[in-house]
């Protein structure tokens, strides 16, 4: 995984950092802390447990930002003569193969470009401003294993907010302690539960993608692809989709011990992706 030459300021990834920052502390030293105690066994385990999901989100966000999401190099050039290849993109309007204007160069298979980055990005799937950069080839992997360790952490959370909750309503600590921990207890329960239910659709949403092995610009096109398709009396079928497992592992790795690391050498260079009809041709 490349990194990506040249780092901003971003206002959402600070926004993000804040949050997580604040989520943990509070899921530690308030919630943890007041069900259980930090000292005890359960405490300590929930808090050891509790920090892993953390630390796995953060060096998955991390990841996702600081990875390059995918360059075309500048002596691509589709190869039409070869035999192997069944796909090559056109243009929806003459035919032609896809060429990007803006960046002086043929577009591979899956590539578009990225009004906000300035340049082409393989296997793009939409540009995040909350990490201020694109979802592409690279580090698509590494997004979607950040927002599975973010549900989970903020579901974890909401479970402890609650368990401490109970104890908080039965503890007998001073009035001043007690409208502080109030404080801390609406805040965070203002801020959980909207992100648990946000982050829980746009990971719905990512399965999804996976799972037929497309992407968010990929299913916008397959729909009007399909529009036109049954208007000419054709069936559409999306040419990455190889079956729930094959689509899974080209996406997460050949094995599920991986999946939970932003690991991605399995997905190749980019400029080329195995189609249902490559499978149908070593099939006959």
């Amino acid at each position: 995984m490349r990194a990506r030459l040249g780092f901003s300021f971003s206002f959402p990834v600070t926004v993000v950092v804040s949050i997580i920052a604040f989520v943990y502390f509070c899921t530690v030293f308030v919630f943890i802390d007041r069900w259980f105690g930090l000292m005890t066994s359960p405490g300590m385990i929930n808090a050891l447990v509790y920090t892993g999901v953390a630390v796995m989100c953060v060096f998955n966000y991390a990841a996702a930002i600081m990875a390059d999401p995918g360059r075309v190099p500048s002596t691509y050039m589709p190869d039409i003569e070869d035999s192997k290849i069944y796909i090559h993109e056109i243009k929806r309007k003459g035919g032609d193969l896809r060429y990007c204007q803006k960046c002086s160069h043929f577009k591979p298979p899956r590539a578009h470009h990225c009004r906000i980055c300035k340049r082409c990005i393989l296997r793009m799937d939409h540009h995040c401003v909350w990490i201020n950069n694109c979802v592409g080839h690279a580090n698509y992997k590494a997004f979607f294993v950040f927002v599975v360790y973010a549900v989970i952490a903020c579901f974890y959370s909401l479970v402890l907010l609650l368990g401490g909750l109970f104890e908080f309503s039965d503890s007998q600590n001073d009035e001043q302690r007690r409208d502080s921990f109030r404080i801390i207890y609406v805040i965070s329960a203002l801020l959980l539960l909207p992100l648990s239910v946000a982050l829980s659709v746009l990971l719905g949403w990512h399965i999804y993608l996976v799972s037929q092995n497309t992407t968010t610009i990929e299913y916008h096109e397959g729909v009007r692809a399909l529009c036109l398709a049954e208007k000419g009396g054709t069936v559409y079928e999306h040419p990455y989709d190889l079956g729930a497992h094959e689509n899974m592992s080209s996406v997460l790795g050949p094995s599920i011990f991986c999946w939970i690391c932003p690991t991605a050498r399995h997905i190749g260079d980019g400029l080329r992706f195995r189609t249902s009809y490559d499978t149908a041709s070593r099939q006959s």
